[in-house]
């Protein structure tokens, strides 16, 4: 591991004090991880957060044995960026009862599967039961349940009669099996943003009080961010800031995944009219940054979905941790343009790690070491 600035070789000089604070482990300011935005010294950065990364993990790199269910795309929010969502009676619309759900699972499941990933459409019509009965099938079946944005159960308090908060449909629902909770619908904090993305989903406070809850109640969350749409470098930093207070303050967060923007089937795309969005060289910046930043996280993940296997491979060397794992059958991402497979292979998987140097480790939902490869 690089110990000093001499081995560093920092290009940028004005990058001389951030990267002195980051070798001593301690925490960068606002103003620095805007330095961090700004410089073109990407090298530098890539380093600095692979210095935080080795800190916490070693030469570990992380999957998971995941398959991603999304029951419905029947949703009422209107997000402008989601080509995934859709409206009763529109062609390419599915809506899984509890049967349904159970034949998924034996057509996609086998013996190395371990958590299920829900991310799913806010349906108008679909009672509170359904969610706990899906939940707590699930569960009886010998699978990890990681389900429901923060986006999804403020939904879920919209649907109780009466009416229930934040706290109660968490605890009904780690009740019925959850053990944990993927980091979908915080988009982009600024609510000068949100208004126009997102108007109809949970605000940033109610996405980090639920969060906040969660964490309170042992359920463990991860956290995302939507990026390369309309939103500027500082209020992606703002972003990072506000999830870096929240796991200061209950230090419940699993891992951070920056989600590039998909420009694909989404009416936001077509608004901006721009024919480039996020770069290589952009994903990369996030990543690096975001390991930097939330030096209180142990995890930052490459999501290869979104960036690609290849990228993500190199992102091993620039802060990221964890790759996410086989996926199986994503359907939201690739709905709004994602050109990657719909899974991976864990042999692809391991493959991918092995060949950057490191050592591929086998996770479960909660981040329990399963195998060490």
């Amino acid at each position: 591991m690089i110990t000093t600035l001499s081995e560093l070789q920092v290009y940028d000089k004005s990058l001389l004090p951030i990267a002195d604070k980051v070798l001593a482990a301690e925490r960068l300011s606002f103003k620095e991880g805007m330095q961090l935005f700004n410089t073109k010294d990407i090298p530098t950065v890539a380093r600095l957060a692979d210095i935080v990364r080795e800190r916490k993990v070693g030469k570990k790199a992380y999957f998971v044995h995941s398959l991603r269910l999304s029951q419905t795309n029947i949703c009422y929010v209107g997000c402008t960026f989601c080509g995934f969502q859709r409206k009763f009676g529109e062609e390419g619309v599915w809506d899984y009862e509890l049967s349904d759900v159970w034949e998924y699972i034996k057509t996609h499941g086998h013996p190395e599967l371990t958590e299920v990933h829900i991310s799913s459409g806010h349906h108008p019509k679909k009672d509170w039961q359904y969610y706990l009965d899906l939940t707590a099938g699930l569960t009886e079946r010998g699978l990890q349940v990681k389900a429901w944005t923060a986006a999804e159960i403020h939904h879920f308090t919209k649907i109780t009669k009466p009416r229930m908060s934040y706290k109660e449909v968490l605890s009904e629902l780690k009740d019925a099996g959850l053990v944990a909770m993927p980091g979908g619908g915080a988009e982009i904090f600024a609510e000068r943003v949100r208004k126009k993305i997102a108007k109809n989903k949970v605000n940033s406070e109610g996405w980090l009080e639920v969060h906040r809850v969660a964490h309170n109640l042992g359920i463990r969350t991860n956290a995302t961010m939507l990026y390369g749409h309309i939103e500027t470098l500082e209020e992606r930093l703002d972003h990072m800031m506000q999830l870096r207070n929240l796991q200061d303050e209950t230090a419940g967060f699993f891992s951070f995944i920056p989600l590039a923007f998909q420009p694909d089937n989404n009416d936001l795309a077509k608004e901006l009219k721009k024919t480039e969005f996020t770069t290589g060289l952009d994903d990369l910046r996030n990543l690096a940054i975001a390991r930097i930043i939330l030096d209180n996280f142990d995890h930052i993940k490459g999501y290869w979905i979104m960036i690609t296997p290849e990228l993500t491979q190199i992102s091993l060397s620039a802060g990221v941790s964890d790759i996410d794992g086989t996926i199986k059958d994503e359907r939201i991402a690739h709905a709004s343009g994602a050109i990657t497979e719909l899974g991976m292979t864990e042999a692809s998987l391991i493959k991918l790690i092995k060949n950057v140097g490191r050592v591929p480790v086998k996770r479960d939902a909660l981040y329990n070491e399963l195998q060490v490869y």
